[in-house]
């Protein structure tokens, strides 16, 4: 019942109670007051006049009382009901959702947003607690991925300033050895190698940035054109490996045909650096809703810090100065902006599953916090 119809329904129900508690008292002393003498003379048809008895001074003073009685009640059980009324609507009704919505107030403005609203039923105030509670929850998510980019950004920082240091010291010195007059070709190509690895080192902080910007944009793609794309990307990337591709032979779904291809891209370019000699590609359609791309490889494996905290911007490997880590970690955020997940384990070999939503309704969609669904 809603608040309009429940303090009516109450308000109601306390004036047919004092309605009927009115009239029980009046009939009560009504009762009591014909017990009385009433005084005065009598008249009957034939004019004669008879003298009734006078009540006592004690007799008047007890009528006067229930006199007294029966007004006083027609003021007091009005009020006194109408009191229990707002009484049981208050508690019934307001108690609850209004402390509920206080207590969660207080602990916003002590910026603390982890608690819940408990659901206050379908009336206007338990409406309101549920878009109290639908705010709080924006509110934590929201102060979750700032809380991520803040991280980010100081680890990105940090490995900015670490990955830089060797570049710049090793530039810092060649610069020194022409100062003194070394010219050597391999000073030359020094200087050349370690400048061209800050710009693609640069160009990698820029594709960083440019990541969670990018739009999802739905549209149909056949199975058989996606088949023959993984075949040349394949035959591209990783010439001296046997790709192996199963897809199904017809049909078609709806999915960003961009980010697709972005995804699979870096997964088979991953795997073409460790694959030994073979690469299975499979596409496999889940359910109505779900697509997910496997890219398998002979190689080593994933490392186990990879896949224990998941895929991070410039984690390379050791002495690996050609690669920044970008290529799982934007595969990552490109399938959770298309609703889906990425999955790395170690199964003979190194296995990396995306999964993407097919049509997915929300575009721009916001990353996730997490790395990502790994499993060993």
């Amino acid at each position: 019942m809603d608040l309009k119809r429940a303090f009516f329904f109450l308000t109601f129900a306390g004036l047919l109670a004092a309605l009927f508690l009115v009239a029980a008292v009046w009939i009560v002393c009504e009762k009591i007051s014909s017990g009385f003498p009433s005084g005065g003379m009598s008249i009957d048809f034939s004019g004669k006049v008879t003298v009734l008895e006078q009540p006592t001074l004690a007799q008047e003073r007890i009528i006067s009382m229930l006199r007294g009685i029966e007004i006083l009640s027609c003021i007091l059980f009005p009020a006194a009901l109408l009191s229990i009324a707002g009484i049981i609507f208050y508690h019934c009704k307001l108690k609850r959702p209004i402390a509920a919505l206080q207590e969660g107030t207080e602990r916003i403005r002590e910026h603390d947003l982890n608690f819940s609203i408990p659901e206050m039923g379908r009336d206007e105030l338990g409406q309101v607690c549920g878009a109290f509670e639908m705010m709080r929850r924006e509110l934590f998510q929201t102060n979750r991925e700032l809380w991520r980019q803040m991280e980010e950004s100081k680890r990105l920082n940090a490995a900015f300033s670490h990955d830089l240091r060797n570049p710049v010291t090793v530039l810092k010195g060649t610069v020194t050895l022409l100062r003194q007059g070394v010219h050597d070709e391999q000073t030359i190509e020094r200087l050349e190698i370690y400048t061209a690895r800050i710009e693609r080192y640069i160009d990698a902080m820029n594709r960083y940035r440019r990541l969670e910007q990018i739009p999802v944009q739905a549209k149909k793609v056949s199975f058989r054109e996606l088949s023959t794309e993984l075949k040349e990307t394949a035959r591209l990337l990783a010439p001296f490996c046997e790709a192996e591709i199963s897809c199904p032979d017809a049909g078609e779904v709806m999915l960003d045909h961009g980010l697709f291809l972005t995804v699979a891209e870096n997964l088979i370019g991953n795997a073409s650096r460790f694959a030994k000699q073979k690469m299975q590609i499979t596409i496999v359609l889940l359910s109505e809703k779900f697509l997910s791309l496997t890219v398998k490889d002979d190689g080593p494996g994933y490392p186990k810090e990879l896949l224990k905290d998941g895929p991070k911007p410039f984690g390379r490997l050791e002495n690996d100065g050609e690669h920044f880590g970008m290529g799982l970690y934007s595969s990552l955020v490109l399938c959770q902006k298309h609703g889906g997940s990425l999955t790395l384990c170690n199964d003979s070999g190194a296995a990396a599953r995306a999964v993407f939503e097919l049509a997915p309704s929300l575009r721009n969609k916001k990353v996730s916090s997490k790395s990502g669904n790994l499993i060993k």
